[in-house]
């Protein structure tokens, strides 16, 4: 400091006219600063230097040790915003910051392409035993793979669905036979078998005595054959009235004189569509031969309150009426005033709920009865 001082004097006393202005003016500020390190009173105008002549301007002093800084003044006006300086060189990399939170998950993205499958790793242990998931769809059949060594015996899971039926195995070995067990008790007969095939014939055994002459056989041989034909008869009737039923079990509403059974069919049709009906079912139309016959068909008709045909006509000679045989009536019922051949086109016969016959147009609609 002690240079300074002397150096301010030196300058103070130097004639130089504008040089000295500007050095009083640092001199001022070096002496203030002086002072105030030596404990000086307060200069506040500097000394007083003497009027110089305009000299050459001196050589540069050397830079003297920075003064100690001054208070801070007043924070001025800011100044124009400059204009953007060029990119500075990037600086270090800071130390990494503290980890921030977690953000919200983002939507799933696109499924990516499977990768090449890679090598098989190494065992790992095994791990608990997990809960058992639903059975997946049976994917396909993989190729087989090699044996693997044995794992660690784990503890035994929940049983599982029971697999697939796995394929036979080959028959094992016959076993030992066992030990007879003792004959239980004796089983309820059973029903007897199919006939077996005839077996081999035998050989033919020696001659046994002539035995006692016999009483002759042609009486009872007679009287079996006999026997035979009349069963033969009764079991033919059977078969006869069996089919008879079969045929009529068709129908609804029947009903039975002497060996003859009327049923009626149900609904209406024309001669000739009622005798093909009567035909396919085994029968045909009526052909009451008696006063009993026509009273049963009278019974069915009365329920019906309906009128049907029977099967005689004179389609081969007006006036005379036949049986589907041709044979002439044997027995009729004719209503007062009848056959008239109304309208000269009535060639079948119809009978009444009341009993009473009337020839009849043979394209007309009437109940259809069979007889069996």
């Amino acid at each position: 400091m002690l240079l300074v001082l002397l150096f301010t004097l030196f300058l103070l006393t130097q004639p130089h006219g504008h040089l000295g202005a500007e050095v009083k003016t640092y001199s001022r500020a070096a002496v203030s600063n002086a002072c105030t390190l030596v404990m000086c009173s307060s200069v506040e105008n500097g000394l007083p230097g003497r009027d110089g002549r305009d000299g050459r301007e001196g050589p540069r002093g050397e830079k003297g040790d920075p003064g100690v800084p001054g208070a801070t003044g007043l924070t001025g006006l800011p100044g124009p915003t400059g204009p953007v300086g060029p990119k500075g060189d990037n600086g270090s990399a800071g130390e990494p910051g503290p980890k921030g939170d977690t953000g919200p998950c983002g939507p799933p993205g696109l499924p990516g392409v499977p990768g090449p499958v890679g090598r098989e790793g190494a065992s790992g242990k095994q791990g608990n035993i997990g809960p058992q998931g639903k059975p997946g769809p049976k994917g396909e059949t993989g190729p087989k793979g090699e044996v693997g060594a044995p794992g660690i015996q784990g503890s035994t899971g929940t049983r599982g669905p029971p697999g697939l039926k796995g394929e036979r195995g080959s028959p094992g070995e016959h076993g030992a036979p066992g030990s007879a067990g003792s004959p239980g008790a004796a089983g309820p007969q059973g029903a007897p078998g199919a006939r077996g095939p005839p077996g081999l014939k035998g050989d033919r055994g020696a001659p046994g005595d002539r035995g006692a002459k016999g009483e002759s056989g042609l009486p009872d041989i007679t009287t079996l054959r006999q026997q035979m034909e009349a069963l033969q008869g009764q079991l033919q009737h059977l078969q006869t009235a069996l089919s008879q039923y079969r045929k009529v079990i068709l129908f609804a509403d029947a009903q039975g004189v002497g060996e003859k059974i009327f049923k009626v069919a149900g609904f209406e049709k024309d001669y000739e569509e009622a005798q093909q009906v009567c035909a396919q079912a085994g029968g045909q139309l009526p052909s009451p031969r008696n006063a009993a016959e026509n009273h049963a068909l009278q019974e069915l008709l009365t329920m019906k309150n309906k009128a049907a045909f029977l099967s005689m006509t004179d389609t081969k000679t007006e006036g005379t009426f036949t049986y589907p045989t041709g044979e002439p009536l044997v027995y009729s019922n004719w209503a007062p005033g009848e056959p008239n051949n109304n309208g000269g086109s009535e060639n079948c016969v119809e009978i009444f709920s009341n009993g009473k016959w009337n020839d009849k147009v043979c394209g007309e609609q009437r109940l259809v009865v069979c007889e069996f």
